[in-house]
């Protein structure tokens, strides 16, 4: 019988060490690129993809909103302190294309201008159909809709990718450990060596599709909440626009 000295198991057990230590530079990301079968690369390819159009639409969409909100009271403020209606919408026309509040209220004006030249011509068919009052309710609901939906923007995709990306990450870790076994299988033992690739592959799968993930999720809960404060000026302002153009005089709300 062979008898271990303290020489040879010293030397066994640097060796393991050794092979264990060779086993996890295999669960490396450059060595999860180099074993990549086509499965894992449309995982990863995928996941990449989410991730820099999550990234994308949340930068976007954060100096959109921020450019908003700073500039929103600046217009409504301007627009109810200025004496004179002409110069108001002048000022409006002046305003970013991208800017919502500004875009609400000349779709009102515009409103206002088209009914008194139809209604002073010869026809008058416009006046018989639609009331002033009617009229700029329409183009005011139009004009709220069609600025609502422009700050929608990209939060379906944010949607979409914090709620699929874990199960995407989810098949490529499958996908890893499937591996794992057939290694298991074909050589008969599980050691690192072994498994340490497919088990690396699964890891940083699971990895990605959480780095996906949890920056959309967290994105779309707050472009929510802060698309529906907006939503609310919106139909606070066009209110106030449909007295005002309706009436001639605005009506002072009791805040």
């Amino acid at each position: 019988m062979f008898l271990q000295t303290p020489a040879t198991t010293d030397a066994a057990q640097a060796m393991g060490g050794n092979t264990n230590a060779e086993a996890m530079k295999q669960m490396g990301f450059d060595n999860l690129l180099q074993n990549f079968d086509w499965l894992g690369w449309v995982v990863f390819v995928t996941l990449v993809a989410m991730s820099f159009l999550s990234w994308y639409f949340i930068i976007a969409n954060g100096i959109r909103n921020a450019t908003v909100k700073a500039r929103a009271d600046k217009v409504i403020d301007g627009f109810w302190g200025n004496g004179s209606t002409q110069d108001a919408i002048r000022e409006l026309e002046a305003q970013p294309k991208s800017e919502p509040f500004s875009k609400i209220a000349l779709d009102a004006a515009s409103a206002v201008a088209h009914h008194q030249q139809t209604t002073t011509g010869t026809t008058g068919r416009l006046a018989e159909s639609l009331g002033r009052s009617e009229f700029i309710d329409r183009a005011l609901r139009q004009a709220v809709a069609r600025e609502s939906l422009r700050l929608e923007g990209g939060m379906t995709l944010l949607a979409t990718v914090g709620s699929a990306a874990p199960f995407v990450g989810l098949l490529g870790t499958v996908w890893g450990i499937y591996h794992a076994l057939i290694r298991i299988a074909a050589s008969g033992n599980a050691s690192m060596n072994a498994v340490a690739g497919p088990v690396g592959e699964a890891l940083i799968m699971t990895a990605f599709g959480l780095f996906a993930a949890i920056p959309a999720l967290f994105a779309y809960n707050f472009f929510s909440r802060s698309n529906r404060l907006t939503y609310a000026r919106f139909d606070e302002f066009a209110h106030d626009l449909h007295d005002f153009f309706a009436t001639g005089s605005r009506v002072e709300s009791q805040k």
